[in-house]
């Protein structure tokens, strides 16, 4: 029996993130989702074909200050989240994840979902940095041109 898009999109993560494994990275579970939309709602989107999810994208709005503690690693990706408060001014954002099932890239659609969940929080919070800890080339390939396209600076740990 094949495996269902969801559970495709799952293994995807395992393979490319390794989180399940690595105590400082996040962890995504429904408590880590309902935190996140409490951030800001547009932080996790995903493209639905009908059958399940093809492409997730996780952005984490937060300040500048823990941005910078994650840049020089005094914090890890899980206290980045843990940290970040609650209803305040965010400055910047971390491109925490994007991933997309492998019949269904370069067609746009990540940088499509990130572009638009982007310019969702940008319209409550004066963003002025983006930032990514990028596993793959192609992720680095992605997060430079949003930062191009949205006209931000990029910074990478």
């Amino acid at each position: 029996m094949e495996l269902t898009n969801f559970e495709k999109m799952i293994a995807l993560s395992d393979e490319v993130f390794y989180a399940k494994n690595d105590p400082n990275q996040l962890s995504i579970d429904q408590d880590v989702i309902e935190a996140l939309e409490k951030i800001h709602p547009a932080t996790i989107s995903e493209f639905d074909n009908g059958n399940g999810p093809v492409s997730w994208v996780l952005l984490i709005p937060t300040t500048q200050e823990l941005m910078d503690q994650f840049l020089s690693k005094e914090i890890t990706e899980k206290e980045l989240f843990e940290k970040t408060p609650l209803s305040i001014s965010y400055e910047v954002i971390y491109l925490c994840s994007a991933l997309t099932l492998p019949d269904y890239r370069n067609k746009g659609i990540t940088k499509q979902l990130a572009m638009y969940a982007i310019e969702q929080i940008m319209k409550d919070h004066p963003i002025h940095t983006l930032f990514v800890w990028a596993f793959t080339k192609d992720g680095e390939f992605a997060s430079k041109s949003l930062a191009r396209q949205l006209n931000l600076p990029l910074r990478f740990l």
